[in-house]
């Protein structure tokens, strides 16, 4: 019998089944993977989640495994050859705002210790439990802040969907195997 998942997944994308049963939800706060989900969850704004899923590796091919203290000393030429690459989304001021978040983020990495700290400090280490929601005060806070610090592409709704990304809220539908309400599972 198959396994129900969340509404939103697209059970004929192998990889996107793949994000919702092994990556999505689950808590994960290595400040690298919270600047890769950061990156890739602000050049989905206004795109679907999948679009920029079926992207991720040319997203990590072109933008150096997405490590932050490369991306800080993107020149314009890294910018241009950045827009000519097809296979990732070519927008020049998420581009830009790419490189600009990322001294943001080491900015806050050196104020906070990490990002991760950073983040507690909204959430004081709790996961939130919570679906059927784009926004919340959560990612309301941390999204004002963040933009107040000078991100770009942060607003309320990308930022709820990056702290579900990254499983500081668990969005798993009530139905979906993975949901923390099934008995014994993710309890």
């Amino acid at each position: 019998m198959e396994q129900k998942r969340c509404k939103w997944c697209n059970l004929n994308n192998p990889l996107y089944v793949k994000y919702h049963d092994e990556e999505w939800g689950k808590l994960c706060l290595d400040d690298a993977y919270l600047f890769e989900m950061l990156l890739l969850e602000m050049f989905q704004a206004g795109l679907s989640w999948e679009c920029v899923l079926n992207k991720r590796e040319d997203f990590r091919k072109s933008f150096d495994n997405f490590d932050v203290r490369k991306i800080v000393t993107y020149s314009e030429t890294k910018i241009e050859e950045l827009l000519q690459n097809k296979k990732i989304i070519r927008n020049r001021r998420k581009i830009e705002s790419a490189i600009k978040n990322a001294q943001i983020f080491i900015e806050i990495q050196k104020e906070f210790g990490t990002f991760k700290t950073y983040l507690e400090t909204f959430t004081n280490g709790e996961i939130i439990y919570e679906h059927d929601k784009t926004t919340s005060k959560l990612s309301d806070s941390i999204s004002k802040d963040l933009q107040n610090r000078g991100m770009k592409f942060v607003g309320s709704t990308t930022i709820y969907a990056y702290l579900q990304a990254v499983g500081i809220i668990n969005s798993h539908d009530e139905e979906c195997f993975l949901s923390p309400n099934k008995k014994g599972e993710n309890l």
